[in-house]
């Protein structure tokens, strides 16, 4: 028995150990061919560089406008997670404690809509809101990122809720607190490990996007890192040095945040399986 444990922690170790190589390999070559020229990474990508220069990193904060891209990532990404979470627990905690078949029909169209592919509706989302001379607007983004990720964040707040006893409301209304005072004070405080894990996600999948903020943000001024990195993009060239940098540059930020924030991702995922 002990032998067979051995065995199979052996194999365990072995086969995570080749999954965590094969995700850290692309980073690696990333980082390696950022620090080179277009010929040395054109001739022989897996070669080290002869010098860790760091003339792509200046270029491409230059050419990014780096300090802009990354402040409008930042106020569109808190700005979508903040609403996305406050609105989501509040409309989980709503069915919740509103049990009723319209609630219930409205609860399975929102758990039904996560099926439903972005690639399906945006052109004639597009088509739409430029009709309504609503692009090329942050506010814009932030309203879609709200409305494409609610839905899973009320599926996942709506499990944590049901676990909170319905007593503890009663007592808060009962002490004199109203329906937002009662939620605010006793219901939200509760769900902060689930918002904690819920942020996370949506805040590398908002920071990372590539494909709707394209559609929407037009003007340069505008653009998020991920839309910078395609200034390195010529009609018959491609700077690939200095765009290595910028991705580097792009998702360096969101690492940080997750290796601090990891802990947090497994306890609510942890959670949420116990539900």
């Amino acid at each position: 028995m002990t032998r067979k444990r051995v065995a199979s922690s052996v194999i365990k170790f072995i086969v995570l150990t080749v999954i965590l190589i094969l995700f850290i390999v692309p980073f690696v070559f990333l980082l390696i061919n950022s620090f080179k020229e277009n010929r040395a990474i054109t001739s022989n990508p897996l070669s080290l560089p002869e010098s860790f220069s760091m003339v792509n990193y200046m270029n491409a904060f230059d050419k990014m406008n780096y300090i802009a891209a990354f402040t409008n990532s930042l106020v569109i990404t808190v700005l979508s997670v903040l609403f996305i979470s406050l609105f989501a627990a509040m409309t989980a905690h709503y069915f919740v404690r509103n049990n009723t078949k319209f609630n219930q029909y409205t609860f399975m169209l929102m758990v039904a809509s996560m099926i439903i592919p972005f690639q399906a509706i945006m052109i004639p989302l597009v088509k739409i809101y430029g009709s309504l001379d609503l692009l090329n607007s942050k506010w814009s983004l932030i309203y879609m990122y709200i409305g494409f990720g609610s839905s899973l964040a009320v599926f996942i707040y709506h499990g944590f809720v049901k676990s909170i006893p319905k007593e503890l409301e009663e007592a808060a209304l009962i002490d004199g607190c109203t329906r937002f005072q009662t939620f605010f004070r006793i219901v939200f405080p509760v769900l902060m490990p689930t918002t904690a894990t819920i942020s996370i996600l949506n805040v590398l999948w908002i920071w990372n996007d590539f494909l709707l903020p394209s559609l929407i943000l037009v003007d340069p001024e505008q653009r998020t890192l991920p839309l910078s990195t395609y200034n390195f993009y010529g009609t018959y060239t491609v700077d690939y040095g200095p765009l290595m940098a910028s991705l580097v540059l792009t998702i360096f930020p969101i690492i940080i945040i997750y290796l601090f924030a990891q802990k947090y991702i497994i306890q609510g995922v942890m959670q949420g399986s116990i539900k």
